[in-house]
């Protein structure tokens, strides 16, 4: 029975640890990783610590039809990017479905050794705003006290004839 409930925990889990290596990064290059959302929006989080090298290493998240541009500087479609530096955060939501980079850019003039995290979270994207909640909540305990009136009511007259 335990094993039964641990394999349901982990069968309903909503976040993925997509990648966590160190990466090698020439001088004046960049790498990729594909996220692989073509079927459900979700927040990513993608942390990055350079452990060797210049402190010019940057991450940006863009779609994949734009890595061709990126030789050319950085693509107007880039939905987030980080400073470069020793240590970033990416943290956005990606809304909807589709191919997705997190691209590692060194800028520096010398190689860089980083070591890179990225995770997906399912829920955060699927979950309703606070208001929307409460309009959910009100909605349904108006529906619930509607019912049970009009069943107490319809009781009432039937108890009194």
């Amino acid at each position: 029975m335990v094993v039964f409930a641990w394999i349901l925990l982990l069968a309903s889990s909503t976040r993925v640890q997509l990648v966590d290596e160190v990466y090698q990064i020439p001088a004046k290059e960049w790498r990729f990783v594909e996220l692989g959302l073509n079927q459900k929006p979700a927040k990513v989080s993608a942390t990055y610590r350079v452990e060797s090298g210049p402190g010019t290493v940057r991450l940006a998240l863009m779609p994949r039809e734009d890595l061709g541009r990126l030789q050319d500087g950085v693509p107007e479609s880039v939905l987030d990017v980080t400073r470069a530096g020793v240590v970033g955060f990416l943290g956005p939501r990606v809304r909807g479905p589709g191919e997705y980079v997190i691209v590692v850019d060194n800028r520096g003039e010398a190689p860089a050794r980083v070591h890179l995290r990225i995770n997906l979270d399912f829920r955060a994207v699927t979950q309703l705003s606070r208001q929307r909640q409460v309009v959910v909540v009100a909605i349904s305990f108006a529906v619930f006290f509607g019912i049970v009136g009009w069943s107490a009511r319809r009781l009432w007259r039937e108890i009194k004839h």
